[in-house]
């Protein structure tokens, strides 16, 4: 969408991550996904009178994890505090929040949109329970209730607005959910509810400073849906503007099917949350100790791994992208070099033969039946001559996916796959196809040197894929020069 060039879009976003917990943010239920409804209850989850929270401290390392990773500062002093508002979904009447007091604040997330790159600046990043989930398919007369996830481990990662384009926020979400995965705090699954986005959005003439009249747009469940949302949004404000109608400050949903959005309440001001300090969990400090232990335990985070992929091994940046987009992908091409120093051959076969395998079989590294220590054997008999990178990549490949605890020179031993560089015996195949095919011959020597590759594939049959191409043609070349 060419959007009008009057205008300069201005988004704020705010991302809320459900945290692998094993229990939810204030009590022992179980946090894990559950297509079984109100499975996951109990008297505290349902806030029954007389029921009280127990912190889960967990929750405060992961939120502590992530703002170290995204360079804010954290909050020594905190205490949450109660957000008073009403949903059906929402068992307390209230949600149990921080808002003074976010465990993190400032940092910024790195981003990359074409050629140019930029940090998106944060405001907070704060914990809070999830509500449940209202259903409005299960009975066609009545909005039903799954309170499962109600009291749910959250982070909101609230940006400043400081995205210009439905491309930037792509960007930005994509690699807050690479970041989140790779720490291990969040399965980023948007689908299932675990990554979910809400799209502040508003224009201003270009050169303004002031913000205009901003627009809610809630529950974005997938990163594609984010882009496609801000676009038809910013669409609309701009038809506003440009017919003289005032914008409304509203919270408003989008249909991903009509590809609209649509109204649907005023937009809340803080006010209107009546917070106050909650006042059945004591505050918590965050001592430098606990800091430093959480931020030693850090992985090597994706941009600094990428750097050193570039730089120390040598790799084009997009082989390094593409490598640290995954961490167990990363991890595994870590434990493969550490058996080749053949990095880029590595890389190959991860981003080749080893992705087409996992894509075919909806599986990921963590499923993948071959060591990494077999396939750098296997890249080691191609660097050497013992088997072409074909043989290799189909039939070694496959042989030692399922038997992985083989050798691949033993199994390509056993498949009489070894691939064949004595010279007499290449030969004699080479004066076989050249005497198959005496019309081709003087054909090559009157000048038809691209059926040089017909030869070769004659040689490669008879030596039913065993010859070294490159003995090959080489003695190809001598003969049929002469």
């Amino acid at each position: 969408m060419k959007q009008n060039e009057k205008y300069q879009v201005v988004i704020g976003l705010e991302v809320h991550t459900q945290l692998l917990t094993k229990s939810k943010l204030f009590c022992g239920d179980s946090a894990a996904f559950s297509t079984d409804p109100n499975t996951h209850i109990s008297p505290i989850t349902l806030a029954h009178p007389g029921t009280l929270p127990k912190m889960n401290t967990k929750a405060i390392e992961y939120a502590i994890k992530l703002g170290l990773a995204l360079n804010c500062d954290i909050e020594q002093h905190n205490y949450f505090a109660r957000k008073n508002y009403f949903y059906p979904d929402l068992p307390k009447g209230y949600q149990v929040s921080q808002h003074t007091t976010p465990i993190c604040k400032n940092g910024y997330v790195p981003i990359k949109v074409a050629d140019t790159e930029r940090n998106i600046k944060l405001n907070r990043i704060h914990i809070e329970e999830d509500a449940g989930k209202s259903l409005h398919d299960v009975d066609e007369n009545f909005t039903s209730i799954d309170l499962n996830r109600a009291g749910v481990p959250l982070l909101e990662i609230v940006s400043e607005p400081d995205l210009h384009s439905s491309d930037e926020a792509f960007a930005y979400i994509t690699e807050l959910r690479k970041l989140v995965t790779w720490l291990g705090i969040c399965d980023g699954n948007m689908e299932e509810g675990s990554m979910r986005c809400d799209a502040n959005i508003s224009i201003r003439l270009k050169g303004d400073t002031k913000l205009g009249t901003r627009v809610e747009v809630k529950n974005l469940n997938s990163i594609r849906n984010v882009k496609r949302a801000i676009d038809v949004e910013v669409e609309r404000l701009i038809t506003l503007v440009e017919n003289n109608e005032a914008i409304i400050q509203e919270t408003r949903s989008y249909d991903a099917d009509s590809n609209i959005t649509f109204s649907l309440r005023s937009k809340e001001d803080a006010d209107d949350y009546r917070y106050f300090a909650e006042p059945d969990l004591t505050p918590f400090q965050i001592t430098d100790d606990y800091l430093v232990q959480i931020k030693n335990g850090l992985p090597v985070l994706p941009n600094a791994l990428k750097k050193r992929y570039t730089t120390e091994l040598q790799l084009s940046e997009y082989d390094a992208a593409v490598l640290c987009d995954d961490k167990d992908q990363s991890v595994y091409f870590e434990e493969a070099i550490k058996h080749t120093s053949n990095y880029k051959a590595v890389a190959n076969w991860l981003l080749g033969p080893v992705k087409s395998h996992l894509n075919d079989n909806n599986i990921s590294y963590t499923s993948f039946s071959l060591p990494p220590e077999k396939l750098a054997a296997l890249i080691a008999l191609v660097e050497t001559g013992k088997l072409n990178f074909g043989i290799a990549s189909g039939k070694i490949f496959s042989a030692l996916l399922q038997q992985p605890n083989k050798e691949p020179l033993q199994l390509a031993t056993e498949l009489n796959l070894v691939q064949e560089s004595d010279s007499s015996s290449i030969e004699q195949w080479v004066d076989e196809a050249i005497a198959a095919m005496p019309d081709k011959v003087k054909q090559y020597q009157s000048g038809k040197k691209g059926l040089m590759g017909l030869f070769a594939g004659d040689v490669k049959k008879r030596s039913k894929g065993k010859a070294d191409m490159q003995v090959v043609n080489s003695i190809l070349e001598k003969k049929l020069n002469n």
